[in-house]
């Protein structure tokens, strides 16, 4: 946003310099980015008349120009294409300065003096424009300072706004700022009714008032618009980033630069029948003013006639209806268009206007009529004509409700670390254009029809807080009563996973919740995934029920990278389809391959297996105090590896599961041949029993080793647990500590050797209470499992 520093002068003017107003605009929020002159340096540059301009006797492209400077006429030789007879020109006299130190002489050009220098826009610093002399308006003083008669003294303010500013997009929004900050009147120019001097109108029809709750428009005849924009008009439109076409659209640019609200112009001899406001037929197209032609979509808003689109509503109008040189009446619209049904609508079709910007963002919805009346005023003023009645179409139930904010005075200090006296209070408020209202606890204020930005309490402190002033504000300590949380002792920290994990040579992975339905399939092809409405690609189109999917992506990057040893884990959601609603299940997924031992020369490369990924998992389970709760079982399950996968059991309750990747799966994937994968419930990892105190024995223990050979299908698992069953109270440890198949033992069978320590905290075992127990489990093994003793 650009604005003239004169311009806002007029509206208000505080006694503050140029740097202190941009610093204190700044401060307020309005972070001021830029702040130019609107013309260079120069001096002894005067408005001037070209009597007469005859070509040059020795040269083709310069001529030869009597010229008044006001009382005194001199010869100017001149190469600018527009050099013409009865011209008004800005002309540097001999002793004035140019921008760049540039001083003016009298020079002789191919044998013709010359007494100063007809100038461009670009040679006074004012534009780039070079083409041709600087046209000044016919009825510019002769003999005048230019910079005295264009008032070039100025200066660009620009203004960094953030999108919640939209009331900031006019002269009148920053206005109302700097009144507020330096508590003085603003002086709004008068925007009295216009009387209708003809009865004449036009119909308007809102088919989607949801969309345009408000349309005000007029008809104007008897335009003359070949009468150019006025001198003042035409150099504010440029101080502010815009550049004059011509009378009807001049004004139109400068009530939305003066007002923040946009509005159109149309030949009203091109409409037809009515306007209707409604969203565009599928298929419908339109030329627009900058000359391309777009098809619109269904969800895209126009202004119609009953036979075609005449513009984009609040973007950008259309050839067909434009004003142009034959134009002699027009129809005036100023509307408000719903800013969340506006926004993304421009950048949809790669626009982006200074009406959509204002649009998208939110236009006051109480500003049509003045925006009208001030614009009718201006054209009349300008082109002439004769105005017909306002005419406003309006929808109240579809139009913004203004909103009532509670601000408590106690919240004050409490949330900005200082407290304001309740008469500040209400200047500040009210200075915003609230409607503010004592109650018991603080203030009731009605939110202006122009700021979309306030909602809730905190918009409010906010606001006390910035138009106070950042820089006033005191530096306090910020006192708060903080309550530690108690650490569940029961429970282990996630970190803390984390962190062993990476001890033992893993790296944590982060991947993206939504996998590719392929990927998906493979890993639990029973369960039908959630499906994304607006996926970001077609590999990132479904929710992930398990965690694998991502890791495997994560581990395929890595090997195609040469990483041959790959230790993966990640936490993280799964999401899993229910009855009535999605199951959300935090996990913890593990993935190694490669080499067991990072390389060096004193490791061996044997490759990891089943029981390096699982002794990674109990080694995290030890943690929990609850490992001898978790068992293994022997189990089939998609994707994994038949004969290597197993369930993981916590309390009987499965809780993951572990094993090796199918060869085909790696083979589909293109991944290592020995690939381990595991997926566990996040709570079994973290779920920790309470440590407890155990008394130490003062009497020894006594160890026996049995070796047993059983069936080879019995899993271990089960024999240890029923040795638990049958050894009594006195067993406290038993160990696995052989397992043996091949030679000397029956084909169908297998070796296995335990270890099992005895003990008790109030005497020493006897020889007989050792072998009463071990004859139970010799027993038991033998009865239950066909258990052999070997010697």
């Amino acid at each position: 946003m650009i604005i003239s520093e004169q311009w806002l002068r007029e509206w208000v003017n505080p006694a503050l310099s140029t740097e202190e107003l941009a610093h204190q605009i700044t401060m307020a929020g309005l972070e001021v980015d830029a702040l130019d002159p609107v013309a260079g340096e120069f001096s002894g540059v005067v408005v001037a008349e070209i009597i007469s301009a005859e070509q040059h006797p020795d040269a083709d492209k310069l001529r030869v120009c009597e010229v008044d400077a006001g009382g005194e006429r001199v010869q100017i030789v001149c190469g600018a294409p527009n050099a013409r007879a009865g011209l008004k020109a800005p002309l540097a006299t001999v002793g004035g300065v140019l921008p760049g130190d540039f001083k003016i002489k009298k020079a002789k050009l191919r044998g013709v003096e010359s007494f100063g220098m007809l100038c461009a826009e670009k040679e006074l610093g004012l534009s780039e424009a070079d083409a041709g002399l600087m046209e000044l308006p016919a009825d510019a003083p002769v003999g005048a300072d230019l910079r005295e008669y264009l008032r070039l003294d100025d200066n660009m303010i620009e203004i960094g706004l953030t999108p919640n500013r939209a009331d900031c997009l006019g002269v009148c929004g920053i206005a109302r700022e700097v009144g507020l900050l330096n508590n003085i009147h603003v002086h709004a120019p008068a925007m009295e009714p216009v009387p209708a001097s003809i009865e004449d109108s036009f119909p308007v029809e809102l088919v989607n008032p949801e969309r345009c709750p408000r349309f005000v428009s007029r008809v104007i005849r008897g335009i003359d618009i070949t009468r150019p924009s006025p001198a003042w008009l035409q150099e504010r439109l440029r101080r502010v980033g815009l550049r004059s076409i011509d009378a009807v659209v001049d004004v139109t640019n400068y009530v939305m630069m003066e007002l923040g609200q946009p509005m159109h112009a149309f030949d009203l001899g091109k409409l037809s029948g009515g306007i209707r406001v409604r969203t565009a037929i599928a298929g419908e197209s339109l030329e627009l003013l900058d000359g391309q032609t777009l098809e619109l979509d269904e969800q895209t808003l126009v202004i119609a006639d009953h036979d075609k689109a005449l513009a984009m509503a609040g973007i950008m109008g259309g050839e067909g209806s434009s004003v142009t040189d034959a134009t002699r009446d027009l129809f005036l619209e100023v509307a408000f268009f719903a800013p969340e049904l506006m926004a993304g609508r421009a950048r949809s079709y790669g626009l982006h206007t200074d009406a959509s910007h204002r649009f998208e963002r939110g236009v006051d919805s109480t500003l049509q009529v003045a925006a009208m009346e001030r614009a009718t005023a201006l054209l009349l003023d300008i082109v002439g004509g004769q105005a017909g009645p306002l005419c406003e179409t309006v929808s109240q139930k579809h139009l913004p409700q203004t909103a009532d904010v509670c601000l408590r005075e106690a919240r004050i200090e409490k949330l900005l670390g200082f407290s304001l006296a309740p008469a500040e209070v209400e200047r500040i408020l009210g200075g915003l254009g609230m409607g503010v209202s004592r109650t018991d606890e603080g203030w009731l204020c009605s939110v202006p029809s122009w700021r979309f930005d306030i909602a809730i309490e905190a918009d409010l402190l906010e606001e006390l807080a910035r138009v106070y002033g950042y820089n006033r504000l005191p530096v306090t300590t910020i006192h708060a009563g903080l309550t530690i949380p108690a650490r569940d002792e029961a429970r282990l920290p996630l970190r803390q996973v984390r962190d062993h994990l990476a001890a033992r040579g893993y790296r944590e992975a982060i991947t993206y919740s939504f996998v590719d339905p392929r990927l998906q399939r493979l890993f639990d092809p029973g369960v039908e995934p959630v499906a994304l409405n607006n996926p970001i690609s077609a590999d990132m189109s479904v929710m992930r029920t398990s965690l694998l999917p991502g890791l495997v992506a994560s581990m395929l990057r890595n090997t195609n990278r040469q990483q041959s040893r790959v230790r993966l884990f990640e936490t993280g959601l799964r999401f899993l389809p229910g009855e009535d609603c999605l199951k959300q299940v935090p996990t913890l997924a593990m993935l190694i391959t490669g080499p067991r031992l990072a390389e060096g020369w004193t490791h061996d490369t044997d490759a990891v297996d089943f029981f390096d990924l699982k002794g990674d998992l109990e080694s995290l389970l030890a943690l929990t105090r609850a490992a001898g709760n978790v068992t293994f079982e022997s189990a089939h399950r998609d994707a994994l590896h038949p004969g290597q996968t197993a369930l993981i059991r916590r309390d009987q309750e499965v809780v993951g599961y572990i094993g090796a990747l199918h060869p085909a799966v790696c083979r589909e994937l293109d991944l290592p041949a020995n690939v381990l994968a595991c997926e566990i419930t996040l709570s079994a990892v973290t779920q920790a029993e309470l440590p407890a105190f155990a008394e130490l024995s003062k009497f020894p223990e006594v160890r026996r080793d049995l070796s047993f050979t059983v069936e080879r299908v019995i899993p271990v698992t089960e024999l240890l647990e029923n040795v638990r069953a049958s050894a009594g109270t006195y067993l406290k440890d038993l160990t696995l500590f052989d397992v043996y198949e091949g030679k000397g033992i029956d084909p169908k069978r297998k070796s296995v050797a335990l270890g099992l320590t005895f003990r008790d905290l109030s005497r020493t075992l006897s020889e007989q209470d050792v072998n009463v127990a071990v004859n139970q489990v010799i027993d038991s093994l033998e009865k239950n499992y066909k258990a052999e003793l070997r010697n």
